[in-house]
């Protein structure tokens, strides 16, 4: 399986730890493609379909349901936890993931 940058990916987060994102969710790669296909493991953000207005989350529409992109909640799993890619995210929402994962982690 072929996992490129901003798809939407399911993936098995457990087990977790305290106040991670558990269980299996859709989540965004945000590891670039050159990584992707020389690395056993991938950087995603889970997404969320309940959440408030927190500075490090990005509002989207997923098959017709709210979601949020809790870049909070970045991570790096073994591709072994995904289990299927079901989309990418738009334009749109590519440039404000990005705005924020550089705000967040740069700045």
């Amino acid at each position: 399986m072929e996992i490129k940058q901003y798809q939407i990916i399911i993936v098995n987060l457990d087990p977790t730890v305290g106040s991670e994102i558990r269980k299996t969710r859709p989540c965004v790669v945000v590891s670039p493609n050159e990584m992707n296909k020389h690395l056993r493991t991938i950087t995603i953000v889970p997404l969320t379909s309940r959440s408030k207005d927190y500075m490090t989350r990005v509002k989207f529409e997923l098959e017709g349901n709210d979601n949020w992109v809790a870049i909070d909640q970045i991570r790096t799993i073994d591709s072994v936890r995904i289990i299927k890619i079901i989309g990418e995210l738009g334009i749109k929402e590519i440039k404000k993931v990005k705005l924020i994962i550089k705000e967040t982690f740069v700045d």
